[in-house]
């Protein structure tokens, strides 16, 4: 093992974003490439194994260019820094930044934060249909909203569409007070949100009152024909395979489809099929037709979450692998 020492310039004004409160991002960088970081008179000096000080680097370099774009340093920014420079792909960081969607109501940039919610972005851009596939956290749902919200502003489309089934969460909610839309509304709270993040109540509520926003179960959307408009298909794990099929024979001429599910949180009654799984086995292949998988590495959560979905991830496939055993054994 060879020890080193690196000098590296990290301007003024961007340490304390790249190095977080407190130095919280630097120890993280320090644990992970197993280095020490020294700041002395401007300069920081890396000091460590070669091979895992040139790592180091790298990701530093990484984080100070997002810093110079204009970004607020997060946990996600530097674990993800870190895993590129392991797969040597972290100049693929940048380039994800470059991809700038529109900016909220508060004038934050929406951007995809990691490959596969790149990839996704792209999908969602060239294609007419797209499935969004992943667990929790992944931004499938935020950045199809953005997508939605962009090309309506260009007059790309004349009108958006959200939409999900209404369905209970695993639990029985029992009679809800109000009128139909009162009903349906916390089912839909979550499209609400991020609508209300992007543009804004008042153009929401504007835009809503003259029909050109649509916000409503996926009951709703039979015997319709869907012309230019961009469609959302939102917790998509959770519809019938005849509501999918309802919903995608709806497609009409100038419009864009996204369909977002997470297969691991499904809400159906025990036995039942999902439609979001026959679905992408029947149109898997059909061109024009893009299926995105993510995965926990594209959670942008809290960190927490990623690793809540990883552990989860871990204990199902034991949880499979122990059934498959069981079975074996039953038939021999």
């Amino acid at each position: 093992m060879s020890l080193s020492e690196i000098i590296i310039d990290i301007p003024a004004e961007h340490e304390k974003n790249v190095f977080g409160q407190f130095d919280v991002f630097a120890r993280k960088i320090e644990r992970s490439f197993q280095i020490t970081l020294i700041v002395r008179d401007g300069a920081v000096k890396l000091l460590g194994e070669q091979a895992q000080a040139e790592r180091a680097k790298r990701v530093l370099t990484q984080l100070v260019e997002l810093s110079r774009r204009g970004n607020v340093i997060t946990e996600q920014n530097v674990d993800y820094a870190i895993s590129l420079v392991y797969e040597n792909q972290e100049d693929e960081l940048v380039e994800i930044d470059k991809d700038l969607i529109c900016y909220t109501l508060q004038g934050k940039p929406v951007r995809p934060k990691t490959l596969g919610q790149k990839e996704y972005v792209d999908a969602i851009r060239g294609g007419m249909v797209t499935f969004g596939l992943g667990p929790a956290g992944t931004g499938k749902t935020y950045l199809a909203i953005a997508m939605a919200v962009t090309a309506f502003k260009k007059n790309e489309v004349a009108r958006i569409i959200l939409t999900r089934p209404a369905i209970e969460a695993g639990e029985k909610l029992g009679f809800l007070p109000g009128d139909l839309q009162s009903k349906i509304d916390p089912y839909l709270r979550p499209l609400y949100d991020a609508l209300y993040q992007i543009m804004g109540a008042e153009s929401f509520a504007k835009n809503t009152e003259r029909g050109l926003i649509e916000v409503a179960p996926l009951a709703y959307m039979r015997g319709r024909t869907l012309d230019n408009a961009f469609i959302i298909l939102d917790e998509a794990q959770n519809t019938t395979p005849a509501q999918m099929k309802m919903f995608l024979t709806r497609i009409g001429f100038g419009s864009k489809v996204v369909v977002t599910g997470d297969a691991t949180q499904k809400d159906l009654a025990a036995g039942t099929t999902s439609g979001l799984d026959v679905a992408v086995k029947v149109v898997k292949g059909i061109e024009d037709i893009h299926i995105c998988t993510l995965t926990n590495r594209d959670v942008v959560r809290h960190p927490l979450v990623q690793k809540i979905v990883k552990a989860y991830e871990e204990y199902e496939k034991k949880g499979n692998r122990a059934s498959k055993g069981a079975t074996r054994k039953k038939k021999s």
